[in-house]
């Protein structure tokens, strides 16, 4: 099998702290296109970074994916609202071993 490229995933400064901290496992996003089971399959090399710059970034890969829906998140429904709304499409919940927490 050919190494695929990593999957960039941009992040809020709140967030990538989290993973940083070994505190946060799992990103969400809405489900489509971009982010999908084809897209974010398990074994696939991730590329966190906090925001669009170049600085700070944290290596990793996803371990587990999951289709859900934002009533379907827990406490993190509230994480979800804060970002996208009330929007009730479905979300794509991609679970991430980073290099920190190896």
């Amino acid at each position: 099998m050919t190494e695929r490229k990593p999957l960039f995933v941009p992040l809020k400064t709140k967030y990538y702290e989290q993973f940083e901290a070994g505190v946060k496992v799992s990103e969400m996003r809405p489900y489509g296109p971009r982010w999908n089971e084809r897209t974010c399959f398990v074994g696939r090399p991730v590329t966190l970074s906090k925001g669009y710059g170049k600085q700070n970034r944290i290596s990793g890969v996803i371990t587990r994916f999951r289709r859900t829906t934002p009533e379907h998140l827990g406490a993190a429904q509230n994480d979800w609202i804060a970002v996208y709304g009330e929007d009730r499409n479905d979300v794509a919940e991609i679970f991430i071993r980073t290099e920190l927490s190896q």
